[in-house]
Order: structure tokens, then C-alpha cells, then sequence
């Protein structure tokens, strides 16, 4: 059970306005490695609405030294490396990866995904599959909700827990019984939807 577990938080709406990000690595299940970055945005995606301050609690000043995303993209290549990224409502978490790269004109990286959300789904019978209601189910609890890095931790308790229920052994294993898609984005999603469309869908 080997990936790595990510989670944004942003300026505002923008999905190019990331300031912050947490990395979780894990390996044979048991999380090896941490790391949490601030980002400052990039204009125009760098006004802070007072929403998203209340929520996470960064501010301007906070990420006003922090390298941007062309840095921190290439931090995230080095501690991802080909790992499949999972996060908590993965959509908005690639879409960040992706606004974020293209708002700099830099290469979408390559990455699948598998989203914990869904797999929670398809675990637990909750009332909500909000990511402290659906960490609780897995075991974990107490953690600090909008801190990215605690956020990424609790969403790598979540995908452990499913694939020790479910008595799967990796992450490929664990979508397939839960029947959720692993996503992709950069070039992998395009390769991804030749092969499921194959090319006459593309002309």
C-alpha cells in the first residue's frame, strides 16, 4: 500500500490560488514521510478572501516569502515521485495542480489519482463522508481540520484503513473493489483516455 497523500488550501476560489499544501508518503501502509509548504500565488490569483482566511487561517503575510508554485511543483515531482496521489475530494486537489501549472504556463505533471471521498463512500455507512466524520470511521481523530498537512494525514489514515477492511493490498487493488476510477491528469490523462475511448474519440 504505497502512495502519496495531498492536500491544498487556497487564497480563494481560484483553483490557481494554492498557499498552502501537505504531503503525506506512505509506504506498505505506515506514513515514512511528511512535509507542509506554503505558497504564495500568483497575481492575478492572489487576493485573500475572508472566507477562505476564516477557514484555514493564512494570511497574505504568512506565505509573502514563499517560494511560488514553478518551486514547489518541482518539490512536489521530488517527494511524489510516480506515486498515486489521494485526496480527500481529489477533483479539487488535481484541479489545483492543474490551474496552478497552467496560471504559469508551466507542463501539467503527470500523476493519477484516487479519491478518498469516494472510497469512504463505499467503506463506511455515515452520515456525512466530510473528511473528519469519514477519519474518525478509519481510527484517526483529533487532527486540526484546514491545516494541509493534517488534512493529507487524515486522508492517508482513511485509504489505509479502507484497504485493511476491504483486505486489499495496494491502491490499484482498492479502487477496483470500491469501483472508483482512478483519475489522472498531464499527459497520463490524456494516454488514459485514448485507451479507454480509443482514437476516433479524439478526432
Amino acid at each position: 500500500m504505497d502512495f502519496t497523500a495531498i492536500d491544498f488550501e487556497t487564497a480563494n476560489s481560484s483553483g490557481a490560488s494554492a498557499c498552502s499544501v501537505g504531503l503525506v508518503k506512505v509506504r506498505d501502509g505506515r506514513v515514512v514521510d511528511r512535509v507542509h509548504w506554503y505558497i504564495r500565488p500568483p497575481f492575478p490569483h492572489d487576493e485573500f478572501s475572508q472566507w477562505n482566511v476564516r477557514i484555514h487561517g493564512i494570511t497574505p503575510a504568512m506565505v509573502a516569502d514563499a517560494p511560488g508554485w514553478g518551486t514547489r511543483v518541482a518539490g512536489l515531482r521530488e517527494f511524489a515521485g510516480d506515486d498515486v496521489l489521494v485526496a480527500h475530494n481529489a477533483g479539487f486537489d488535481m484541479g489545483v495542480i492543474v490551474k496552478s501549472s497552467e496560471a504559469l504556463g508551466l507542463a501539467v505533471p503527470d500523476y493519477r489519482s484516487l479519491c478518498s471521498l469516494q472510497v469512504a463512500r463505499r467503506t463506511y455507512h455515515l452520515d456525512s463522508y466530510r473528511l473528519p466524520v469519514a477519519a474518525m470511521a478509519a481510527g484517526f481523530e483529533g487532527f486540526s481540520h484546514h491545516d494541509a498537512l493534517a488534512d493529507a494525514e487524515a486522508c492517508a489514515a482513511i485509504i489505509v484503513h479502507a484497504a485493511a477492511r476491504h483486505e486489499v493490498g495496494d491502491i490499484e487493488q482498492l479502487a477496483h473493489i470500491t469501483r472508483v476510477r482512478l483519475g489522472a491528469i498531464g499527459s497520463v490523462a490524456v494516454r488514459d483516455d485514448r485507451a479507454t475511448h480509443g482514437p476516433m474519440a479524439l478526432q
